[in-house]
């Protein structure tokens, strides 16, 4: 891992050192603004180059190295990943199929280094009211027979070891931050990594260096959901002109040691119900993983409509519950965090190639929503894309003008078991957004699942996007969350504090709004007078506030509205985009921080697999 440090280092000096001291001086009064057009930025040429290191990037930078063994032919393989360490912004806590894993890797369980170390040993569904947790059946497709509960943060981190001894160049703390076009801007080749050592006024200071161009022949976005990459692909080459919206859940979680007594390993438990209302989607869960860890969380869908919830409060609440509380009693929380995920399936899959590249994993959206996982999905397009790619750069000496065509990656997804996997559940999640109801999607989701298997002539669709499911506060009713009583539950910036997320000190704010004053003060008159400020009570990190100024900021001409002013708190970003997502107005946008910024939860992993 130096030694590949070491050459990118070497590369990332090349026609900056003049740069630097051309426009950097050590007087913060004295910094330049920064103008990229005057940047000569240090260029490196790659056949693949792989935006995010997760599940789904990491298989097709495996799988293109075993092509290349098996072929003889060489490619070479990079992979950015915008957190410091390969694992370090994967939530974790997952069961995981291993379906993919078996294809990828068949002699995975030989390794003695595996992450996969509990197998499931059941799968249970429980109905909550308020007091009671009571069975109910599951859905066929929640069976767990043959999978594991893992760490999801470690199952990476093990891919990434295996990449990198296969001689893929893994390099964390680089963010993918914008896409590198052809000339006539028809097509991509590659990836500009972020600009570094600027303050929050955009003025470079003495720790300035350019962002790299990293030119490929090929280029895999494999973000997760609602990457930011993968969100300009989708509407430059307007991807989604034949697909529904993509929706998305919002999953807020904890890890916690439990005592002896309550730890049951290999058992899965979901619940549906309490705390959440009878017209919003959405559940629990409790994994109990290995090492005496249990993992619980809540999924809400994003489609909710009361500008008052709280996921995070909702979460909180639901561990006062009889069932959660016996299980969680003389343990220890020992992490917390949340991210958003795809919940749109099948009609919502945008085309997922485009001339010089392609969306794979969540950056597409394969979440099988009635399993409750996508890992296996994510990593079974990673290792068809990597073919595609393989065959496209291997055939060609060199690159056309109308780049790597990738459209026989799409054609072998919709030949594959991913593309069968979610078509016989395309119906489930969008039943509940249909005249049916909560409560007639539930019966639906039953019959679908366990009869009809998606065998109809019949496809429902998702018709709006989850911000405009959001109704105005004065036609909802406020919610009255309960005080934190720890240690079952605790405010949220003590939770925050688990997630070890950190950014770069002044640098610029990666949650952009539309620039100006006026802009500004239009989001503010929006989302206090008619939403409530629903982003202070979405945001599972508090990294939004809108508060009462009696000066100056919280006049309209200064970018406020009736004397409240909106303060976006990056440094606790954990990087959910569910912000980018929910927001009324539809006028945030989620761009990446500096490399190695955000959430750390390998810390968290690291220091709650000791015995």
């Amino acid at each position: 891992m130096s030694a590949i440090r070491g050459r990118l280092k070497a590369i990332r000096s090349l026609n900056f050192n003049s740069t630097r001291r051309l426009h950097c001086t050590p007087n913060r009064w004295e910094r330049q603004l920064f103008n990229p057009d005057d940047v000569e930025r240090p260029s490196d040429d790659v056949d693949v180059c792989i935006v995010g290191g997760g599940p789904a990037g990491l298989s097709a930078a495996i799988k293109l190295k075993q092509l290349e063994q098996q072929t003889g032919k060489e490619v070479r393989v990079v992979v950015l990943e915008k957190g410091g360490e390969v694992g370090s912004h994967i939530l974790s806590g997952a069961v995981i199929e291993p379906r993919a894993l078996n294809e990828l890797l068949p002699n995975w369980s030989e390794r003695p280094d595996h992450p996969l170390t509990q197998p499931t040993t059941s799968s249970s569904m429980r109905f909550l009211t308020k007091r009671m947790s009571i069975p109910i059946p599951h859905p066929p497709q929640m069976g767990n027979k043959g999978n594991y509960i893992v760490s999801l943060s470690r199952v990476t981190a093990w891919l990434g070891t295996i990449a990198e001894e296969l001689g893929v160049e893994v390099y964390p703390g680089f963010s993918g931050a914008s896409l590198l076009y052809s000339d006539d801007k028809k097509s991509v080749r590659g990836v500009v990594t972020n600009d570094v050592g600027l303050d929050k006024q955009l003025r470079m200071k003495e720790s300035f260096e350019p962002g790299m161009e990293f030119r490929a022949k090929v280029t895999l976005l494999a973000e997760g959901a609602h990457g930011s990459l993968s969100k300009t692909a989708i509407n430059h080459f307007n991807l989604r002109e034949h697909s529904d919206p993509q929706t998305y859940g919002i999953g807020v979680k904890e890890a916690w040691r439990v005592d002896e007594s309550q730890y049951r390993p290999g058992e899965v438990v979901h619940t549906m119900g309490w705390p959440l209302d009878y017209k919003t989607y959405g559940g629990g869960w409790v994994y109990h993983m290995a090492d005496g860890l249990v993992s619980l969380g809540l999924v809400i869908g994003l489609d909710y409509a009361n500008p008052y919830l709280s996921p995070y409060q909702e979460f909180q609440r639901m561990k006062h519950h009889p069932y959660f509380s016996k299980l969680l009693s003389n343990g220890e929380r020992v992490a917390y965090g949340a991210r958003t995920l795809n919940e749109g399936g099948l009609q919502s899959i945008p085309r997922v190639h485009f001339p010089g590249g392609a969306l794979i994993g969540c950056s597409a959206g394969f979440v099988n929503v009635a399993k409750i996982k996508g890992t296996h999905n994510a990593m079974k397009s990673g290792m068809l894309a990597a073919e595609a790619a393989f065959d496209a750069i291997t055939s060609e000496s060199e690159v056309s003008e109308q780049g790597v065509d990738m459209s026989k990656y799409e054609s072998s997804l919709k030949s594959s078991w991913v593309w069968s996997d979610l078509k016989e559940v395309r119906n489930l999640r969008p039943s509940f957004n249909t005249p049916l109801g909560i409560w007639g999607g539930i019966a639906y989701s039953g019959v679908d699942s366990l009869i009809l298997k998606g065998r109809t002539p019949w496809t429902f669709h998702n018709k709006v996007s989850d911000a405009k499911h959001t109704k105005r506060a004065s036609e909802c009713k406020p919610i009255k969350y309960p005080p934190p009583q720890p240690p079952l539950s605790t405010d949220l910036l003590t939770s925050v504090a688990l997630t070890a997320t950190n950014h770069a000190e002044d640098q610029p704010i990666h949650l952009r709004l539309p620039p100006g004053t006026a802009a500004r003060a239009a989001h503010v008159k929006a989302n206090t007078g008619e939403y409530a400020g629903l982003l202070g009570r979405a945001c599972p990190a508090a990294v939004y506030e809108y508060v009462e100024d009696d000066g100056k900021d919280g006049l309209e001409e200064n970018g406020g509205w009736m004397g409240k002013k909106f303060v976006i708190n990056s440094q606790n970003c954990i990087h959910c985009k569910l912000c980018d997502i929910k927001v009324p107005t539809q006028d945030i946008t989620w761009t990446v921080p500096e490399g190695g910024g955000g959430p750390k939860y390998s810390k968290s992993v690291t220091l709650t697999s000791s015995p």
